[in-house]
């Protein structure tokens, strides 16, 4: 810059209009998502040495900067993180939320209209129409339970087309960035300046990017950035963009799962290291809240069918028909159908492994009546070479043996409503992943043959029984009861007990006898006795071994008198008999589900409960949030937001100094002007 009063100011001209051009572009920009606010730094130019002294030579801009802070901008960029995924994972959840509770399209109406044709049954045994009542809402809450899985279903598909379109948006932000990345290398280079449009346009890039999911960046000396993601995983590595992929699981093809494209495939990541963003806040929809609210549904499913058909094993229809009379072969007493579990073999398996299968265990008695152990959970079998490890997903509760047979062994103590086999020991390095109850709800059905002829509800007791005629005494004897595997108890009908001096004998020779749940006595011979207590329940012990004891059991009360007889028949003719169907119906309120500690409506009450109480923290949870980025955005717009005010004073203050500096140089002009005309006269 010269000296002289021309040379200064044109100085001050030039940065006045450089202000003027800064001030302008941020009022043209006040609208732009993601500007920041520009400023010039300007420095004195350095001064003429003369004998008297330093003479100024004006000013200079020595750049133009952006009002900017990097914390707050990563500090709104992981709120805009965190955020969104709130928003994500609320807005799933509130479907299933919206599903589940609602009174026209929820299980619990179903269950109850299910339950009470069943008591209508139970009324009136002989009625068919009663029978074609419950076989019809029998069918109608199959029903439910399909509609209720195949909508979830269709949320976890969309989750899927979500993941994708995620993904895919995902690796769009995270190529523009390594664009710009390279464009902000090369002109930073060129110039030696900061390139402040480009650099807000990355960081707008990077705040979109986490909008999908959390990101880290880290910047490097050319003035590119390296962007990271999960637990380090590189995204963006200077002008280089890695990509990743949504695939199909190795362990479950039916999952989309979300890994790093590499040469030499994809590589999967753990959903529990993918945080923050839509794409965070579906993986942790899918895996805290759909996954576990199928699972729980087809818990239901299968608990209710697994149940009602167990105590339906136990009745005779209004044919005739029971495990002991009629043709067996044409008993049909099953009211539902379902599935087994799902095993499916990880692709990533050796060629020719073994293949397993799990089976539903039969209901044991509980309380009267049969419960379930299955959980709410996937599980996933994986071989080593010291053995085998059963993991439950939803807790990682674990079981290891050195085999199979010895994973079965615990599950025996810690049961979990299904047992495992394979084709041929199994081999290392192989993992299954097992499903005994996602796919319960959509599988379920009513047997063909019970809606093909309603008769075969098993509705009535197999056995009756009957205090003699000729009886003195005042004695009476309850109906009886047929518990699991009461087929073996009375091999031999009729059984005809008596009473001598306390006693009653004539048991079936070999049978075995409890006492209110005490330890069986075997009868060996006819004159074998047991000791005769009023009201005391008499079990003759079945084929199934249960704590109490369970076969066939009644209860004789009051007081017999030498020689009275009781008698244990087959309930011929029973049209009007329906202690089964009243068993049955009791299911309702029995704590069938979870080892004995729910009731089928309890556990879908909870489940609703859980869902609706997950639902409302997450609304809670992302309304606190968003004060959060609200502030966090407020915090960085204070400081980097263009202030139409601040530009106007801005204007006014260049303007002033642009023309006072044309004024300087007009003055400058003019005395040089002046000095000319003397020169020239």
């Amino acid at each position: 810059m010269g000296s002289g009063i021309l040379g200064v100011g044109l100085s001050g001209l030039r940065a006045a209009q450089a202000g003027l051009q800064t001030t302008e572009h941020n009022i043209a920009n006040v609208n732009t998502p993601g500007f920041a606010r520009q400023r010039i730094v300007q420095t004195a130019s350095d001064a003429a040495r003369t004998g008297s002294g330093f003479i100024g030579r004006g000013t200079e801009v020595v750049t133009v900067e952006r009002v900017y802070s990097r914390f707050l901008t990563e500090q709104v960029q992981q709120s805009q993180s965190s955020a969104s995924e709130l928003d994500s994972y609320h807005a799933q959840i509130s479907r299933i939320d919206n599903l589940l509770a609602d009174p026209a399209t929820g299980l619990a109406p179903a269950l109850q209209n299910f339950f009470a044709s069943v008591q209508q049954v139970a009324a009136n045994p002989a009625q068919l129409a009663a029978r074609q009542v419950m076989v019809a809402n029998a069918r109608s809450l199959s029903a439910r339970y399909q509609s209720l899985a195949g909508q979830l279903d269709q949320i976890a598909g969309q989750v899927d087309d979500e993941i994708r379109a995620s993904v895919a948006e995902i690796n769009g932000y995270a190529g523009q960035v390594a664009s710009v990345n390279q464009e902000i290398a090369l002109a930073e280079a060129s110039t030696g300046q900061p390139a402040n449009d480009l650099r807000d346009t990355r960081d707008q890039l990077l705040l979109e990017l986490n909008k999908l999911v959390r990101t880290r960046a880290t910047s490097n000396a050319d003035g590119t950035v390296n962007v990271f993601f999960g637990s380090g995983q590189q995204l963006v590595v200077g002008s280089q963009a890695m990509a990743i992929a949504a695939t199909p699981s190795s362990s479950d093809p039916g999952r989309l799962s979300v890994g790093l494209s590499t040469a030499a495939g994809v590589q999967e990541m753990p959903e529990s290291l993918i945080k923050g963003g839509s794409l965070g806040g579906l993986l942790a929809f899918r895996s805290e809240a759909l996954d576990p609210a199928i699972n729980e549904l087809g818990r239901n499913a299968a608990s209710l069918a697994l149940v009602v058909n167990a105590q339906s094993e136990l009745g005779q229809d209004l044919l005739g028909q029971s495990q002991i009379s009629g043709s067996p072969s044409a008993f049909a007493p099953g009211l539902f159908t379902l599935a087994g579990p799902v095993v499916t073999a990880s692709t990533q398996n050796p060629a020719g492994s073994p293949t397993v299968s799990a089976t539903l265990i039969q209901p044991p008695p509980y309380s009267g009546n049969y419960r379930t152990d299955l959980q709410a959970s996937d599980y996933r079998l994986s071989v080593d070479a010291t053995g085998a490890t059963l993991t439950r997903l939803a807790d990682n509760r674990q079981w290891s043996g050195v085999n199979l047979v010895a994973v079965n062994g615990l599950l025996a103590s810690d049961p979990q409503g299904f047992t495992l086999s394979a084709t041929a020991p199994l081999t290392a390095g192989t993992s299954y992943l097992i499903q005994p109850v996602r796919h319960a709800a959509r599988d379920i059905a009513v047997n063909p043959t019970l809606v093909a002829d309603p008769r075969l509800v098993a509705a009535a007791g197999p056995l009756r029984t009957a205090a003699a005629s000729s009886n003195t005494g005042s004695a009476t004897i309850s109906a009886g009861q047929a518990e699991a595997g009461y087929p073996a108890a009375v091999t031999t009908l009729p059984v005809s007990l008596v009473f001598n001096s306390g006693l009653l004998s004539n048991f079936p020779v070999g049978a075995q006898v409890s006492v209110d749940g005490a330890t069986p006595v075997t009868i060996a011979t006819p004159a074998d006795t047991v000791a005769y207590t009023s009201g005391a329940r008499i079990t003759l012990v079945g084929s199934v071994a249960t704590s109490p004891p369970s076969g066939f059991s009644f209860v004789i009360s009051g007081l017999p008198n030498n020689g009275d007889t009781f008698s244990i028949l087959l309930n011929s003719g029973a049209t009007a008999d329906g202690r089964n169907a009243l068993a049955i119906a009791q299911l309702q309120t029995q704590a069938t589900m979870g080892g004995g500690t729910d009731s089928l409506a309890d556990a879908y009450a909870n489940l609703v409960s859980q869902v609706g109480s997950r639902a409302r923290n997450l609304q809670v949870a992302s309304d606190a949030q968003q004060t959060i980025l609200d502030q966090a955005r407020s915090s960085r717009e204070a400081l980097s937001g263009v202030n139409l005010d601040e530009e106007a004073a801005n204007l006014l203050r260049y303007q002033q100094a642009y023309q006072a500096s044309a004024k300087a140089m007009a003055i400058g002009a003019s005395l040089f002007d002046t000095i000319l005309q003397l020169a020239g006269g």
